[in-house]
């Protein structure tokens, strides 16, 4: 049997709810939820919600890595200031999702370059760099479809190529060398019609998201304010997103400056980290510009992925911040219309 038909099948009271909705485009396959027309330029609650097979874990080099599956997705993907969907093809099978992270932190570690080669009885059956990715239910990871050559068990090995983000603190030095782990598939059309599918008509579009998984590995969320270290002198939101800005009377370790600020991008609703932007900030003192230059995209233990300065600032002190270049991550469904168009803000100190 095929997904369209198990999908057909299974949701039914399901496709009957979205025939009486309005603003929906049928553009997918029958049985896939069609896209919706007039999505907000935000964070919104997909059309359906799905859940996944956790394949194993493993552990290479400084890191520790999980393997995961689904359904085959569409997904969005953005290459400067343009996104592109990508479709579900006819001979695809899965989704695979890889997540990695560091062991000592459980800090998931983005701008690794992730590859996964796919065997089954020592031939290759795919092999593939796939997309650093954002959701609403895992937060970042790395996904991208596959087919496979039917019921089996897979050998699957995940590599990265190490962490080009700069890294501080206890990370200084750390996650520069590639490694790999190879974790085993055991897959069955049958297994994988049974995870959870559900479509949210009802919810479908509102300015709302999936609530994360509970997870048996470490997920991308941001430290709240209470757990950054400095102080927090502002908070701002634009193109969806939430900037927290935080002062530290001095730079963590691998990093210059006078005083360091920090800035932590997250999502609305789940506090999901959003990584590879690129933002430029100015702090004017007085009338004065003391700082005009770019943020650096960094990770420390303590304040996570972050952007980042060796900037000191001062009461009164006004911070404008600038976002030029969206994150370059894929998305699931929800994410794709947000953290795209940002106004710059400002936040005096």
């Amino acid at each position: 049997m095929q997904r369209r038909d198990v999908l057909r099948a299974g949701l039914a009271v399901g496709a009957a709810g979205l025939a009486g909705c309005t603003g929906l485009v049928t553009t997918e396959p029958v049985g896939a939820p069609p896209v919706l027309e007039d999505r907000p330029d935000a964070v919104y609650f997909p059309t359906h919600v799905e859940g996944m097979e956790m394949a194993g874990m493993g552990a290479g080099g400084e890191y520790k890595f999980a393997l995961m599956y689904s359904y085959p997705h569409r997904f969005w993907n953005v290459n400067g200031t343009s996104v592109s969907r990508t479709d579900i093809d006819d001979a695809d099978d899965v989704h695979l999702m890889a997540t990695v992270w560091d062991p000592e932190t459980k800090q998931v570690l983005p701008e690794t370059g992730l590859s996964i080669e796919i065997e089954q009885d020592g031939e290759l059956v795919s092999q593939e760099v796939i997309y650093p990715m954002l959701s609403q239910p895992m937060g970042f990871h790395y996904g991208a479809n596959f087919g496979l050559q039917g019921d089996g068990t897979y050998d699957v090995t995940v590599s990265v190529g190490g962490v080009s983000t700069r890294r501080t603190g206890a990370f200084e030095g750390r996650f520069a060398d590639p490694a790999d782990a190879t974790i085993e598939l055991d897959y069955t059309q049958e297994q994988r019609d049974e995870i959870m599918y559900e479509r949210t008509p009802d919810k479908a579009g509102s300015l709302a998201a999936v609530r994360p998984m509970d997870m048996m590995m470490p997920m991308g969320i941001a430290p709240t304010g209470d757990e950054l270290p400095g102080e927090v002198v502002g908070e701002a939101t634009t193109g969806d997103a939430t900037l927290l800005v935080a002062s530290l009377e001095s730079p963590p370790q691998g990093a210059e400056g006078a005083g360091y600020l920090a800035v932590s991008a997250r999502t609305p609703y789940n506090r999901m980290v959003i990584p590879a932007m690129a933002m430029e900030a100015t702090v004017t003192r007085d009338g004065e510009t003391v700082y005009d230059d770019t943020l650096t995209r960094t990770l420390d233990p303590d304040l996570g992925y972050h952007y980042g300065a060796g900037v000191a600032v001062e009461p009164g002190d006004e911070i404008e911040l600038r976002v030029t270049t969206p994150p370059q991550v894929a998305r699931h469904e929800g994410y794709e219309t947000a953290f795209m168009q940002f106004a710059p803000v400002e936040v005096t100190v």
